[in-house]
């Protein structure tokens, strides 16, 4: 195994140059889970993966709760197939919400508050009613709840995290709230032993080659739960050496004769943010230019046989987009061509038709 093969079967194992699956659930039930904190980027990481499907779609799929939007992991959003979001849950929030005690104690946050916000939101939203956000925190305030310096966000992360809120239906480009146990009515269900081992074979299936510290990272397990997880599932996968680590990746190899392949992605996709570090995939003096200022928001990035060979922008107009390439050195006629190919079919994902691709 060379990174060349790493990075062609992680396209392949992570739907981006394979395309098995019809639906959005079945691809983020496939993946596991797909951050998710911005939004729009989000809904087309999970279109690039089912030909000609259309963003609207995507939000149907939501409407449905066939899949929904928590805090399953890393503190950070994601999209899970409706029936993994309690097991996911149980099995990974505990970790995160005792490693915020810390921050809880800095912002006045405890039981008692918690409790409150609980009771409040469960009469409240009762009966699928769904609250913004500004909503959400104008009932807090009102009955003496602070929601200034973050509290807010807190509080609904930590209710999400403990299973009462989760995200409804997009209003007005404005996430919705809505109640956990009314928007998620059918569920998996594990024991946490098997569900470390459903979790690491999910993961190993749909991102690998990876390591046992990308699954640690990816899902923010401890070192020892991880490894009894794979340990679980080992004989369903295999294995190979690259410079001395030990990736795992699903059982026979497809066929990469004609893997050469171009992609755009949003900026938070489970390519470049599903590893522990992106050195397979991005040179190190670029680093700078997916992360700007290193102020945690990915970049979308050009993707050429499996390398990150530069940035690209969309403008939204009335009816069209406009597409900005950002290559980090010279570009091939050839490859605009085919950058240009992906471009239009993100147009047609969008419902509009591409007023302009400018290399800048």
């Amino acid at each position: 195994m060379t990174i060349r093969d790493i990075l062609h079967l992680r396209l392949h194992n992570q739907l981006i140059s394979n395309y098995p699956w019809k639906s959005p659930e079945e691809v983020v039930r496939w993946l596991g889970a797909m951050q998710a904190q911005d939004y729009p980027g989000a809904k087309w990481s999970i279109a690039l993966r089912v030909p000609d499907l259309k963003d609207a779609y995507i939000d149907k799929a939501l409407a449905a709760r066939t899949i929904i939007r928590t805090w399953p992991m890393r503190g950070t959003l994601h999209f899970v197939a409706a029936e993994d979001a309690r097991w996911m849950l149980k099995l990974l929030t505990p970790r995160i919400i005792s490693g915020s005690a810390g921050r809880y104690r800095q912002l006045n946050l405890d039981d008692k508050v918690f409790n409150k916000s609980t009771e409040l939101l469960l009469k409240a939203m009762e009966g699928g009613k769904q609250l913004m956000r500004s909503e959400l925190f104008g009932l807090l305030e009102d009955n003496g709840i602070a929601t200034a310096d973050q509290r807010g966000m807190h509080i609904i992360n930590t209710l999400a995290q403990n299973q009462i809120l989760c995200h409804g239906i997009h209003n007005d480009k404005q996430p919705t709230y809505v109640l956990f146990d009314e928007w998620v009515t059918q569920s998996n269900e594990f024991e946490t032993v098997d569900a470390l081992g459903e979790l690491a074979l999910r993961y190993f299936l749909s991102h690998g080659p990876a390591t046992i510290h990308d699954f640690v990272w990816w899902t923010g397990l401890r070192i020892s739960d991880a490894r009894s997880g794979l340990n679980m599932v080992s004989s369903q996968l295999e294995a190979g050496e690259v410079d001395g680590k030990t990736y795992w990746y699903a059982p026979g190899l497809p066929d990469m004769s004609n893997s050469n392949s171009v992609f755009l992605l949003p900026g938070f996709d489970e390519y470049m943010l599903g590893y522990t570090d992106r050195v397979l995939m991005l040179e190190k003096q670029h680093s700078a230019k997916i992360v700007p200022g290193n102020n945690g928001v990915f970049m979308p990035t050009i993707i050429v046989n499996g390398k990150v060979e530069g940035t690209w922008k969309r403008v939204l107009k009335k009816d069209s987009v406009s597409i900005e390439m950002l290559p980090f050195g010279k570009i091939s006629q050839l490859k605009k061509k085919k950058i240009e190919q992906e471009a239009k079919k993100y147009g047609k994902y969008l419902d509009r038709k591409i007023s302009s691709i400018n290399w800048l």
